[in-house]
């Protein structure tokens, strides 16, 4: 089986404790191996609807597959349970793919088979409707499409996150895809602004290197941007301070 055929889906946040000094140092508050962006945690039953809008990136052709993808969801942060959609975007032998999807774990992705682009707006929302019933909404405004899908779920409700993950391809966590930033807005859960702070947000690292990196939140707490960090450029982990990237 090539690798562009194998089975890929997220996997809950894997908080990287033995980084933890680099999300301090940059001004956040977690670390991760897959996600970065931003994460808000509750009591159980905390949060029955999130949405958010953004912007699907570039993604350059690499030689070896590389992978990322940008979604809401609920659920995941520190705990086993999600439900989430969003959209992919990676490069197999240097062909790059994007595509549309939902997902709640253990299953794998299921793909939404209509047409994404790289700059393309996207909007999204996940709704609890009863118990143990949800409704799942991703819309291409560029393209003007919208799926809606209605789906069990009875995970336990206690974090809502806005991310940009590199996924976990064939069993294991696949290299971030080489982007351009990744812009979320118009983020709301249970209907509000997050009013997300620097301690919501946190930083990817892959191979003990810092790959993605969010920018602090706008004035009202519910946009913000996910910036591909590249080796040779400046370090951003000794900066004792948040880093602002302008939305």
């Amino acid at each position: 089986m090539s690798k562009a055929n194998l089975s890929k889906g997220t996997r809950p946040c894997i908080t990287d404790k033995s980084h933890a000094g680099r999300a301090q140092s940059t001004g956040f508050g977690w670390t991760s191996g897959n996600w970065s962006g931003y994460a808000i945690s509750g009591k159980r039953a905390s949060f029955r609807r999130i949405s958010g809008e953004w912007t699907v990136p570039f993604v350059k052709p690499t030689s070896s597959p590389t992978y990322s993808s940008a979604w809401i969801g609920i659920d995941g942060f520190r705990n086993s349970s999600l439900i989430q959609t969003g959209t992919g975007h990676e490069s197999i032998n240097g062909v790059l793919h994007y595509y549309a999807w939902w997902e709640i774990l253990p299953a794998a992705e299921t793909v939404i088979p209509l047409p994404v682009s790289p700059g393309d707006h996207m909007r999204a929302s996940i709704v609890k409707l009863s118990s143990g019933k949800w409704r799942i909404t991703l819309c291409n405004l560029s393209k003007t499409w919208t799926f809606r899908t209605v789906q069990r779920y009875s995970g336990p409700q206690t974090s809502a996150e806005w991310i940009l993950e590199a996924p976990q391809v064939g069993g294991s966590i696949g290299g971030l895809a080489k982007m351009s930033p990744t812009r979320f807005f118009c983020c709301r859960v249970n209907g509000k602004s997050p009013k997300l702070t620097p301690a919501d947000g946190g930083i990817m690292v892959q191979n003990k290197a810092t790959v993605a990196i969010p920018a602090c939140a706008n004035a009202s707490g519910d946009a913000f941007i996910v910036k591909r960090v590249y080796r040779k450029g400046k370090s951003l982990i000794h900066s004792r301070s948040p880093i602002f990237v302008r939305s």
